[in-house]
């Protein structure tokens, strides 16, 4: 299971972060494989709510089904689900002066035939952690 972490900091105080990337359909603005996300439902946003999440990466679009499973001041988990893979997505926050540390980590099961990618989604999964770390940084910093 390819599992990647990154922990970095921002200008953004913590509520304000998690206000922000608990809604996954903002998804579009700091995930460079996002191409679109799309809450389904309505309401609040709490545990239980969903997005339809559209990704490309390498070439390769998948769609998703991503469910917040986790959400307090601090922590937010998003697990994503199809037919050929599970992904979740924790989120970590913390105070740091005025600003937030933020521990951003996505665990990828390949399921099925799939599988057999596994070694290579790790190669793949580093370089997009790397990518989405600048670009959620630079996004969360414009806050």
């Amino acid at each position: 299971m390819p599992s990647v972490s990154r922990t970095f900091s921002v200008t953004c105080a913590p509520d304000r972060v998690i206000d922000y990337l608990k809604d996954f359909s903002n998804a579009e603005q700091w995930d460079p494989g996002t191409q679109s996300c799309t809450r389904e439902g309505s309401g609040p946003i709490e545990v239980g709510a969903t997005w339809h999440n559209v990704s490309k990466i390498v070439g390769v679009t998948a769609e998703l089904t991503y469910t917040l499973n986790k959400l307090s001041n601090r922590t937010l988990v998003f697990v994503g689900q199809n037919d050929s893979s599970t992904s979740v997505d924790t989120i970590t926050v913390d105070a740091s002066g005025a600003g937030s540390v933020i521990t951003y980590r996505a665990d990828l099961e390949m399921k099925g035939a799939a599988k057999l990618l596994s070694p290579a989604m790790k190669i793949v999964f580093e370089k997009l952690a790397g990518d989405t770390e600048k670009q959620m940084t630079s996004v969360l910093n414009g806050l």
